[in-house]
């Protein structure tokens, strides 16, 4: 498991595809394979996906169209043969664009020289019958909150298994993490030394593994100034640094014979669930990282908004039940 960061991957597509060949190359070809890509297929995600295509060399593809959509064409062997990706080109194409770790000549698929012969797979072409099948819109708003739930199911294993009221974050013993055990690193945006401890912060964090040694020259944290792919065994939240004793404060549900690899702590564009920071019980006075009294001019703070409950809109579809 690698951890990207962010919800999209428009912004970096580089490390997208570095990662897609990071977690491709552990696959050991014993067992089936699923590959759920993502749903951003216009522009240069279509051009991304084909060379995802042209990587991974599937043997199926299920294709499934969105209705009274006729924009993107079936993606047919010929297809992907011809068209040229973001950073692969196809069959008679020019000079393709360069990726600044591993140019697109270099990548070899089972294909042998890659781009010599149209890629062998069986194209699976599924067309709904159904009014608003695949609104992007909609799809956007269900992945939120789905990833919302995620979130919570996980520090669900924070809690105690026996049944009764959910603990609040700041009851839970939290590990002691020296600032010298882990490099940090912010996956999603460029942040000044001197505030990177505030945006570390009450965030959740990827905690992940990198071959390379720790070495802290100085008695601040210890900053990468790449952003490494590595494997990543599970998440936590930083829930307070301690500066005087060079000390993060994390909650995290992964066992403690994993935590002993974890040397490196990813920061990326996932934010707590906002119910987890609004809805804490047993608190007198400011809620913990939450205030009333703020300068929202300020660069990089913005407000937390309680979700309203919508009504279900109501469609009235006819049926077809022959």
């Amino acid at each position: 498991m690698v951890y990207y960061g962010q919800t999209s991957c428009e912004q970096d597509t580089e490390r997208y595809l570095d990662v897609v060949k990071y977690v491709f190359s552990s696959y050991k070809k014993e067992v089936p394979l699923v590959i759920n890509t993502m749903g951003w297929v216009k522009g240069e995600g279509l051009l991304l996906l084909i060379d995802v295509i042209r990587l991974l060399s599937p043997s199926h593809i299920v294709q499934m169209d969105v209705y009274d959509w006729k924009a993107m064409a079936p993606l047919t062997p010929e297809y992907v043969h011809l068209t040229p990706g973001l950073y692969t080109k196809g069959k008679q194409q020019g000079k393709c664009k360069q990726m600044d770790t591993s140019g697109a000549e270099n990548w070899k698929s089972s294909e042998g020289e890659g781009d010599a012969s149209a890629p062998e797979y069986k194209l699976l072409y599924v067309h709904p019958e159904f009014p608003r099948a695949g609104v992007a819109g909609e799809a956007r708003v269900h992945s939120g909150i789905l990833r919302d739930m995620s979130i919570l199911g996980y520090l669900g294993q924070l809690q105690s298994p026996d049944i009764g009221a959910v603990l609040p974050l700041q009851s839970l013993v939290p590990y002691q993490v020296p600032f010298s055990a882990v490099a940090l690193r912010v996956i999603h945006t460029d942040v000044a030394p001197t505030n990177i401890m505030y945006a570390v912060n009450a965030s959740w964090v990827g905690l992940c593994r990198i071959p390379d040694e720790i070495r802290c020259q100085t008695d601040g944290p210890v900053l990468l100034t790449q952003t490494p792919v590595c494997d990543c065994l599970g998440f936590g939240i930083v829930r307070g640094v301690e500066m005087e004793k060079k000390l993060y404060h994390i909650l995290t549900p992964v066992p403690p014979e994993n935590l002993r690899l974890v040397n490196c702590l990813l920061l990326g564009n996932i934010a707590i669930p906002n119910c987890v920071l609004v809805g804490q019980q047993g608190v007198e006075g400011e809620i913990p990282y939450v205030t009333s009294d703020y300068n929202y001019s300020i660069l990089g703070s913005g407000k937390l908004k309680k979700k309203k409950h919508f009504k279900r809109r109501e469609y009235a579809f006819e049926c077809d039940y022959a």
